[in-house]
């Protein structure tokens, strides 16, 4: 009877014990839960409010960027004399005609893209040719920048022989800002930087009143 009596005793405070650790633990559950939180903590913090964009890099291939410049070459041309075009090979190929002599003469130009810092781009001329006429190459420049229409944040340099492309001064009706990342023309590896500001998407009002 005695030895019975210790064995339940034994297993009543094994249950007791068991019973205290359950309800421990549940306590320290509902105390993480319901404990509040630091205002350190908090992950929206006001430097994160203050952000005013986010950039994500694009990666696209010589055809489809070809495709993109002569639609918007042609959109920018349709209203004047002037017709030329883009062909985007192992350099840049500019392929047009300059009014001469009351008459129009075939021009080409094979240039290199240099991707500056910035993300604008310059292009270095390699070859160029203007009909069968021999002339200097500054010269041809010259009369590209003197007869060709070319977009405002398109500059030529005749006495460097080069054109200057600001890709980041062009105006894109949705605000969204570009720059060149990448442009290896012969691995068709091209990738560019999209700024996206929040302004343009409704969401600057919304952080404000989240802070």
């Amino acid at each position: 009877m005695e030895n019975n009596k210790r064995k339940k005793n034994k297993w009543k405070r094994y249950f007791i014990a068991l019973l205290l650790l359950n309800v421990s633990v549940l306590l320290i559950i509902v105390l993480l839960i319901f404990w509040p939180v630091s205002q350190s903590n908090v992950p929206f913090t006001e430097h994160e409010a203050t952000h005013e964009s986010s950039e994500f890099i694009i990666r696209t291939t010589k055809k489809n960027l070809n495709e993109l410049v002569n639609a918007y070459m042609y959109e920018y041309l349709k209203d004047t004399k002037h017709q030329y075009r883009v062909s985007l090979e192992d350099d840049v190929h500019l392929i047009g005609e300059l009014p001469i002599f009351s008459t129009t003469v075939p021009v080409q130009v094979h240039l290199d893209p240099i991707v500056q810092e910035n993300g604008d781009v310059i292009l270095k001329q390699k070859s160029i040719s203007l009909g069968l006429m021999e002339l200097p190459n500054k010269k041809i420049m010259e009369y590209l920048d003197k007869y060709m229409a070319f977009p405002k944040w398109v500059s030529i340099n005749p006495e460097e022989e080069e054109i200057y492309v600001a890709v980041t001064q062009m105006e894109i009706k949705s605000n969204f800002r570009v720059s060149v990342e990448q442009m290896d023309l012969e691995a068709n590896n091209l990738a560019f930087k999209l700024k996206v500001p929040y302004e343009t998407l409704g969401i600057e009002t919304l952080l404000m009143k989240e802070q």
